[in-house]
């Protein structure tokens, strides 16, 4: 498997995870009534065809993956129980402890599709408990939560304060416009984004009200560039700790502690290799990928390596430290690895 069409497929995700990281509002923790969907359908997702998809991506036919929810139908496409359990419980998948085999590798199996009816009289805001509910029915799902202290990463201000510029105000899609050329439109957890793939092979994503996101592959040198309005500190530190994860467990997360309260423009510019690293550390494509006798997926290197991710961070006027914070984990007690049926 090559490097290039795996990056191809990854980095539009890898972008969008950077604004959508922190719009997904968490559950409400107010106890009442159980909410459950009126039906659901849960099922294997077909498996993925890694070259198809970084196909599919440069001809601008973006497939559509994670939860969306239109009306009273709700839809999870081709989502691990990780990333399911996460979105039920409004935590984010870095912070779930639980087998392994939670979080397979992108291509291999138990990826799931969910299709699910909400009842009449609720809204999408009560879709993450009923999604728990579905959780606990079809996978025996059992969680707690748990707060201790570990090693991260702290996202800080540089000595010479931060180089962003505030964020002009989004504007909200229309969803009734018609597309433009070489236009798709992705459902999204909330509403949908406008994706389009230029002829240079730049890729605009605009996700209204949460900002636009533009990323280009940059061949000559071998790295991604993405520029992004609407940036939270706390979506940055999200996206960091994708690249930056070495070992998938909170040693690795980077935790905000800018004291930066708005909304950015910023600018990354991350190696092909980094972009790997980050495919490799969060087992997207599992340690046996490729082909016989080719070289494995590097991994991210130290912070005294000197990295993209931390040269990009510092341009921004923040910097990335070794310290210590208390971490919510979200612990599952159990779960089983097939549902029920039907």
């Amino acid at each position: 498997m090559k490097a290039l069409p795996i990056a191809s497929a990854l980095v539009p995700l890898l972008a969008a995870a950077m604004c959508l990281a922190q719009t997904t509002p968490a559950p409400s923790s107010t106890p009442g009534p159980k909410l459950s969907f009126e039906v659901a359908s849960v099922k294997p997702s077909a498996p993925l065809d890694i070259q198809k998809l970084a196909a599919q991506v440069q001809s601008g036919n973006m497939p559509h993956f994670g939860p969306s929810i239109e009306g009273d139908r709700a839809n999870y496409a081709y989502m691990t129980l990780k990333d399911l359990i996460a979105l039920a419980y409004g935590v984010k998948a870095f912070q779930i402890t639980g087998p392994d085999w939670l979080a397979p590798a992108l291509t291999d199996s138990g990826h799931f599709d969910i299709q699910a009816k909400l009842p009449e009289g609720t809204s999408k805001n009560d879709a993450p408990a009923m999604l728990q509910t579905l959780l606990a029915e079809r996978f025996k799902l059992a969680v707690h939560r748990d707060t201790s202290e570990h090693k991260v990463l702290a996202l800080v201000v540089g000595k010479d304060g931060p180089k962003m510029k505030d964020s002009p105000a989004a504007t909200p899609i229309d969803e009734n416009a018609p597309l433009q050329p070489g236009e798709t439109k992705i459902p999204g957890a909330d509403g949908s984004i406008r994706m389009k793939v230029s002829p240079d092979g730049s890729i605009d994503m605009n996700m209204g009200s949460k900002g636009v996101v533009k990323e280009k592959i940059d061949m000559g040198t071998m790295t991604v560039h993405i520029e992004s309005t609407m940036v939270t500190m706390d979506g940055l530190a999200d996206m960091l700790t994708s690249v930056m994860s070495t070992g998938g467990g909170p040693g690795r997360q980077v935790v905000n502690q800018t004291g930066l309260k708005g909304n950015y423009q910023i600018s990354l510019d991350l190696s092909m290799t980094d972009i790997l690293a980050m495919v490799n550390a969060q087992g997207m494509i599992g340690a046996g990928a490729g082909n016989a006798g080719q070289s494995p997926v590097p991994t991210a290197s130290d912070p005294a390596g000197g990295t993209s991710v931390y040269k990009s961070v510092e341009n921004l006027g923040l910097k990335l430290e070794e310290r210590k914070a208390p971490i919510l984990q979200l612990i599952v007690d159990h779960v089983e690895k097939t549902p029920t049926e039907n």
